[in-house]
């Protein structure tokens, strides 16, 4: 599956800081979240269910990462 990022609007956390080392997300309208390296912003991006980036983000909020 091929998926046109040209219209997303992507955000990186605000924890981030001002340099563009980054991890960039985005909602996209057919519900997945698209994923990119803020440095590459033309290079490719891995999209993913909503389902799996929720239970990323519960992962790493509870350290199952550490």
């Amino acid at each position: 599956m091929i998926n046109d990022l040209s219209g997303a609007e992507w955000f990186k956390s605000s924890f981030s800081g001002a340099d563009k080392n980054c991890v960039e997300v985005a909602f996209l309208a057919d519900g997945g979240v698209g994923i990119r390296d803020s440095k590459t912003r033309t290079g490719p991006a891995l999209v993913v269910e909503s389902a799996t980036w929720d239970a990323f983000t519960v992962a790493v909020a509870t350290g199952r990462f550490r």
